[in-house]
């Protein structure tokens, strides 16, 4: 088999002992952590419009944006499945963009913790 193809259906594979020491406790030194790549784009400054019909937007930030899906940091509440409006200007050009909060928690790093922010993961129409 050459390197880079996929091994064909049934092909015999690594076999992976999972109650070996060792790995248990790399297993257990990974406990708790949690997924964040907020770093791999920069922060933008936006204002975040809740329900079509919403007037006032609030400050938030877009922390990262890709493929229709749009992840905002914002201080306050916004309820999985309420619309909203996504204002953020680039190129000294106002752009909006209009999608639905799939979901959203309270952040993991310790200044979201400090300042109370929540991290929404917009799905763009």
């Amino acid at each position: 088999m050459t390197r880079g193809k996929p091994r064909p259906w049934g092909a015999p594979g690594n076999s992976v002992d999972w109650t070996a020491p060792s790995l248990q406790s790399l297993l257990t030194k990974t406990e708790g952590w949690s997924l964040d790549n907020r770093g791999v784009f920069t922060p933008m400054a936006c204002e975040l419009h809740v329900g079509w019909g919403a007037g006032a937007g609030r400050l938030a930030s877009l922390v990262f944006e890709r493929d229709g899906v749009m992840v905002v940091e914002a201080a306050f509440i916004i309820p999985n499945g309420e619309q909203v409006r996504i204002d953020r200007v680039q190129a000294g050009v106002l752009r909006s963009a209009w999608g639905i909060v799939m979901d959203g928690r309270d952040g993991h790093r310790a200044e979201d913790r400090a300042h109370g922010i929540r991290v929404y993961w917009v799905h763009m129409r």
